[in-house]
């Protein structure tokens, strides 16, 4: 039997954890990412006028490449880092020490999904913008 069996299996539902929301923000920067593809299928199904479909190409290009890949590259990063915490933890669990806990890659990964999300939010807000 694995001594501290109940800890090491609740650091891999953790870890387990980290990865499927590493693997969701991935997703959501792809279908972000081909957003613009959407759009244009959108806009020939109902027929859009040529100088608001130019509109359109441009706006859905611009948009969606520069978030799609900020998501992707944030989707990498959680799942680098979940799988270092997941390694860091269990050597610690190992250790017979009293150890402090390590917040700062979750605040900061939280932090920057959070400003991601906002800066993708704002046109939807702000249609002018």
């Amino acid at each position: 039997m694995i001594k501290s069996y109940t800890d090491h299996a609740a650091n891999e539902r953790t870890f387990l954890a980290w990865l499927r929301t590493g693997v969701a923000v991935i997703a959501f920067g792809f279908l972000m990412e081909r957003f613009d593809l959407f759009i244009l299928t959108m806009a020939d199904a109902v027929s859009v006028r040529p100088d608001h479909r130019a509109e359109l190409e441009t706006l859905s290009h611009s948009f969606s490449a520069g978030a799609g890949r900020g998501f992707i590259v944030v989707g990498i990063v959680f799942i680098l880092v979940a799988t270092v915490r997941f390694v860091r933890t269990g050597w610690l669990l190992d250790d017979q020490k009293i150890h402090a806990p390590g917040m700062v890659a979750d605040l900061s990964l939280s932090v920057v999904l959070a400003i991601l999300v906002l800066i993708v939010s704002v046109p939807l807000i702000l249609p002018s913008f």
